[in-house]
């Protein structure tokens, strides 16, 4: 009887109760699109440096995992190419030219090495100083073909290949140009190795780490394993700023909501209290319809999430990356619910502290 009370209640009011429902979606979705572009950037920028055929890789002192804290001296790179089961060496140059986007420079003759270079699917390898080489995403945001122009760097380059994405950044350039053109001559941002057999892996980073004392010295398993929300500086705390301001969002909505339909039904309320309903049985059904408002919200919010991925990925065609995160459904969905609660308490408690008599002659 109570069950079918409530969702009389929310039929006989569909455009607020719509409303609701499509505000407390806003805010799920809000929360599964940051938290989803976060893990999908950082898996994205993992499987990229896996991609590169490497099993270990050095980088400068300082920074954060992902942005380099300054450069090293590529002179280091015939050293350690020359050190007991080391098979190949080569260096990179990150050059960022945007929020999200970087150009790196690579020499391709020892880059190729690694795992036997980049696999084209129009045109092929430098052939100019000026050549550059692009991803197949990049090239459809663009729409960029061989032999075409761009600039980026305030340089303009022509594109002598296309190559399938999954390696390095989006645009290589050659090593040597991109040095001269940012000032960093005889300098590279990461150092990528190649050892003759797994089982030699550790020992070779410990030589590498003892005669390199200042550089961070990884394995590429233990470093593409650091590429998580706990390891980016203020990305977690911003996270949780944006689910405190999703909160805030279920409760201003659902105060609202819950406030102007206990004074639509103040009578309503007069005539439970009269037959004899309890405040705590007042307070039971708007709770009910509260909890079936954040719940619907919650099922709208994760199906949206998928259409913001797919407006990110296909109509925009923007750099960024949306994962789908199931594992934040259910943390999404009780955070929703808990906002909505809380935005239906002060409502909740006025009407079961409603006098039936006053409520009765209400107009």
């Amino acid at each position: 009887m109570t069950n079918r009370l409530v969702f009389e209640n929310l039929k006989h009011r569909p455009v607020r109760t719509l409303l609701g429902v499509i505000a407390i979606s806003i805010q799920v979705t809000m929360v599964l699109t940051l938290v989803g572009m976060s893990e999908g950037m950082l898996n994205e920028q993992a499987s990229r440096a896996r991609g590169v055929g490497a099993d270990i890789l050095i980088r400068p002192p300082g920074g954060s995992i992902i942005v380099s804290g300054g450069q090293m001296d590529a002179r280091f790179i015939p050293f350690i190419d020359k050190q007991p089961h080391v098979t190949a060496a080569t260096g990179t140059l990150i050059f960022g030219t945007d929020l999200f986007n970087y150009t790196t420079g690579v020499d391709l003759a020892t880059f190729n090495r690694l795992n036997g270079g980049f696999r084209f699917v129009e045109g092929g390898p430098f052939q100019h100083p000026d050549d550059a080489l692009v991803d197949e995403v990049y090239a459809n945001q663009h729409k960029l073909h061989a032999g075409d122009t761009i600039t980026n760097t305030n340089h303009k380059w022509r594109v002598s290949g296309i190559y399938e994405p999954g390696m390095l950044a989006r645009m290589v350039v050659p090593l040597a140009t991109l040095q001269d053109l940012t000032g960093n001559t005889a300098k590279v941002s990461t150092m990528y190795v190649k050892v003759d057999t797994a089982a030699n892996i550790p020992g070779v980073i410990a030589e590498l780490s003892d005669k390199l004392k200042t550089y961070k010295v990884y394995s590429m398993e233990d470093y593409t394993s650091l590429f998580s929300a706990t390891n980016i500086p203020m990305l977690t705390d911003f996270i949780w700023v944006v689910v405190g301001v999703g909160v805030l969002v279920g409760f201003l909505v659902v105060f609202l909501s819950m406030y102007t339909a206990v004074l639509e039904r103040t009578r309503e309320i007069g005539v439970l209290k009269a037959l004899g309903a309890s405040p705590g049985y007042i307070l039971n059904i708007l709770l009910r319809e509260t909890v079936l408002l954040a719940v619907a919200g919650s099922i709208l919010g994760i199906l949206l999430s998928y259409v913001t991925r797919f407006i990110i990925r296909d109509l925009v065609r923007s750099s960024l990356i949306q994962a789908i995160v199931p594992r934040w459904w259910l943390p999404a969905a009780a955070i929703a619910i808990v906002g909505a609660l809380l935005g239906c308490l002060y409502p909740g408690l006025k009407a079961a502290r409603q006098d039936a008599i006053e409520a009765l002659a209400y107009d």
